[in-house]
């Protein structure tokens, strides 16, 4: 399995790897949903605010990951959101997300991420160290329809302290539909 960070020229491979996963655990009306979204991520997110990574075997994308930014009015710290995120259906619970996650993390402590968030299923991303949290402590963009999927992890030595102001996502997020 190998790890990459470089997604520029490989945006339709991506694309298509999220819809047809979501379309096969959720229908064909998520799958455009979230192929849509990363279609809007990966071509009208400024660089700086996001990263994607992907595992990819012989040639082949089987699982991705897209990392975009938020920000806090009243707060510099460097948050990203993690969202979405996909395996190839085929080759789902063999642990290759949980590696690719762990990866992306490491890459963004390297790169001075403080505080990562998502928002999903808490038995999946506490395998890799989320830990729920409540909106008075990370404010989310929008109002969240299931607040006990909302998740986080400080990639510094500190403890999550409340981030502080109103939450700003990229565009692409930018729809209360995803919260």
């Amino acid at each position: 399995m190998e790890w990459s960070n470089a997604f520029k020229g490989r945006e339709q491979p991506i694309i298509d790897l999220f819809a047809a996963t979501f379309t096969d655990s959720e229908g064909a009306e998520e799958g455009a949903v979230i192929g849509d979204l990363v279609r809007h991520q990966l071509t009208g997110t400024p660089a700086p605010d996001l990263d994607v990574f992907v595992a990819e075997e012989e040639g082949a994308i089987v699982a991705g990951a897209v990392f975009s930014r938020l920000t806090y009015d009243r707060d510099d710290r460097s948050v990203f959101v993690l969202g979405p995120v996909a395996v190839v259906t085929a080759r789902q619970g063999e642990g290759i997300g949980q590696q690719l996650l762990q990866h992306a993390l490491d890459t963004l402590r390297r790169k001075g991420v403080e505080v990562v968030v998502t928002y999903g299923d808490p038995a999946y991303y506490s395998r890799v160290g989320f830990k729920p949290v409540t909106e008075s402590l990370i404010p989310a963009p929008y109002r969240l329809q299931h607040p006990e999927g909302w998740l986080a992890q400080s990639l510094t030595e500190a403890e999550l302290t409340p981030l502080m102001g109103k939450a700003r996502c990229v565009e692409a997020f930018n729809n209360p539909v995803f919260w």
